[in-house]
């Protein structure tokens, strides 16, 4: 059955009173999932993650900071507060990413989501940024790798380019990341030429879009860039950043996606998943304002992992959209033969 992580310690995290990433981001999920039940899942309470998880992706400086922090209010930067609730809620979003990549691998469960606060993309080695504290994706990525995984997919569809993932990883072969993202925007990165460094050149794969993309434009981007290089590369477990700010509704984000479009994309990931690697899937919660867009998105990429649902991307593609895809398969293209 598809295991949803979940746990109300989540809720405990609360950046502000104005906050946009608030306790009521997980309760607005919660309820629409409880009013729509869906068949072929179970729910499963997180475990922290260790000392040693986190020090895999940061700094022990950071690390240790952050938990000293456990109890109080502090602002770590302009965007990014703590409650006194929030290092054991950030220490257990890891666990939960941790936890979810270990069960699938082990194939206890045919995929997973971990519907995790705070969200975890922005987080630096060294800093909490982008209401971050912690990269619980990277956390995931290096629990794979340590459990033998030689081939790790990271895909990132958040409206915001996933700077802290990326650099974790930029110089590496064993984890592809992949993010779609609208540029340019916070956090500044994810220009289409970052293509990662040194050995990791090739491995880093970014479709800069401008504001205002809807489903069919994810869909080719999808489709022309990141399906191609994904098979190529044969993962042996597919992780997604989850960010659901791409929604048309969204307060923060700029773009036009609906929840049949997220409900796409996760079937795309599903469909891959299935095809290298066993159905290994596992999707972590990222950003996501506008709280009934959010919260039907989430029911819909359920649905997809359990089976009771698949959707295809609407037909056709914008100019604009057209020209960044076309400038990502001109960027890839040196390192990847299926562009060619």
């Amino acid at each position: 059955m598809t295991r949803l992580f979940v746990d109300p310690r989540f809720e405990a995290h609360v950046a502000g009173p104005m906050h946009p990433e608030s306790p009521g981001r997980l309760r607005a999920i919660l309820e629409v999932l409880d009013r729509a039940p869906i068949t072929g899942i179970t729910r499963q309470t997180p475990r922290p993650a260790t000392r040693e998880e986190l020090r895999s992706v940061h700094e022990a400086a950071h690390v240790d900071h952050v938990l000293s922090l456990a109890g109080t209010h502090a602002q770590l930067d302009p965007d990014t507060a703590m409650s006194p609730g929030s290092a054991e809620a950030a220490v257990l979003a890891a666990g939960a990413a941790a936890e979810a990549t270990l069960e699938v691998l082990a194939g206890r469960a045919p995929n997973a989501f971990g519907l995790v606060r705070p969200p975890g993309h922005h987080a630096e080695r060294a800093r909490a940024m982008g209401f971050c504290l912690f990269n619980n994706v990277a956390v995931a990525a290096e629990t794979a790798r340590g459990a033998g995984a030689e081939r790790v997919l990271v895909l990132d569809w958040d409206v915001h380019h996933g700077n802290g993932t990326q650099h974790a990883f930029e110089a590496r072969r064993d984890v592809l990341f992949c993010s779609s993202h609208q540029f340019p925007y916070y956090p500044g990165t994810g220009a289409t030429g970052e293509v990662g460094a040194g050995d990791g050149r090739g491995f880093t794969v970014n479709v800069a879009l401008p504001g205002g993309q809807g489903d069919a434009d994810y869909g080719a981007v999808f489709h022309d860039v990141f399906l191609p290089i994904a098979h190529a590369y044969r993962p042996e477990v597919v992780l997604v950043s989850a960010g659901f700010d791409p929604h048309r509704a969204d307060p923060i984000g700029g773009m036009n996606v609906t929840e049949r479009g997220f409900a796409a994309m996760a079937s795309a990931m599903k469909q891959l998943a299935d095809e290298v690697c066993g159905g290994k899937l596992v999707l972590l919660l990222e950003g996501g304002y506008d709280l009934d867009g959010l919260a039907q998105s989430v029911h819909a990429c359920v649905e997809v992992l359990s089976g009771a649902r698949r959707d295809e991307f609407p037909a056709g593609v914008g100019a604009q959209a057209a020209r960044s895809i076309a400038e990502a398969r001109e960027a890839q293209r040196p390192f990847w033969k299926t562009l060619a």
